[in-house]
């Protein structure tokens, strides 16, 4: 592999999450905000470091005998892309001689999030589970293994009910882990969550820029296919449940809802709602 594809620092870690092969776990704890992974590491019974580089901050520890990674993502797809590849990286491939090992590496990487929910019905404060992640990104569409891994029938029925536009980047819907979906999913509701490439404008939101597709929240409120439905907004899942499963990585995630797009309405518990949900997680993948 060439130097300029996979970066490797001076002291053997890899470019952006400054880790190095030995410092990861099987089970990693993935959020997007870094000031969670303090939150996470605050449950640890004992912590081994913490790290940061940029957006991505690292804490490794134990709780209930496990070792756990705790790693914050940043905000947005495109930071899911670097660090999938780069805990894939840590767990597949030498490197010193730049070599893919002959026996592959699963790890077991769970995302705690938060995030909206479209439907009125559905209060704030409530845990969802992706039972599949929506790319409304086209991140993935860059990746030559991703019609292996999406779910085809939903990808279709979505685009044909919601008459997805031409201008908007190709959408694809693909399945979490269903072993780690099923375990978590007694926290609440497990449905669709849409990913999308921004905050504003591609979550449907207007300030002062007025929207390309101003139906698409009603569109996607609407969407049923075999029981299939779209409860949630944010910008990390369909990502990581895609590269997870074209590299071979179990991933789930699980959201609390901190907003309701159809009534309008935030929540004023975000930290409590989190920490409910962190701890949530800590037990169900260490009991």
């Amino acid at each position: 592999m060439k130097e300029s594809d996979l970066i490797v620092n001076s002291d053997g870690s890899i470019y952006h999450l400054k880790l190095r092969p030995e410092e990861i776990a099987d089970l990693v704890l993935v959020s997007g905000d870094p000031a969670r992974i303090g939150m996470i590491s605050d449950h640890f019974d004992t912590v081994i470091f913490r790290r940061q580089n940029r957006e991505f901050v690292s804490h490794l520890g134990t709780y209930n005998g496990a070792r756990i990674l705790a790693l914050s993502t940043g905000i947005g797809p495109d930071n899911i892309d670097i660090v999938m590849n780069e805990l894939d990286a840590l767990a597949n491939i030498d490197l010193v001689s730049r070599e893919i090992l002959p026996e592959k590496r699963s790890l077991t990487i769970i995302r705690i999030g938060t995030s909206g929910t479209i439907h009125a019905d559905i209060p704030v404060g409530s845990f969802v589970v992706s039972s599949h992640g929506l790319g409304m990104d086209g991140s993935l569409n860059y990746y030559a293994g991703l019609k292996e891994v999406t779910d085809s029938e939903l990808t279709q029925a979505f685009a044909r009910q919601t008459a997805w536009p031409a201008h908007l980047p190709v959408p694809y819907i693909i399945p979490g882990s269903s072993d780690l979906v099923e375990k978590l999913s007694g926290a609440g509701i497990t449905g669709i969550t849409a990913t999308a490439g921004g905050f504003y404008g591609p979550q449907g939101r207007q300030i002062r820029l007025n929207s390309s597709f101003p139906e698409m929240l009603p569109a996607l409120a609407r969407f049923q296919h075999n029981g299939h439905r779209i409860i949630n907004f944010e910008m990390e899942t369909s990502s990581l449940y895609g590269l997870g499963r074209m590299l071979g990585h179990r991933a789930a995630s699980i959201c609390v809802l901190l907003a309701n797009r159809a009534t309008g309405h935030y929540t004023r518990n975000i930290r409590q709602d989190e920490e409910r949900l962190i701890g949530y997680v800590l037990d169900k993948m260490t009991s």
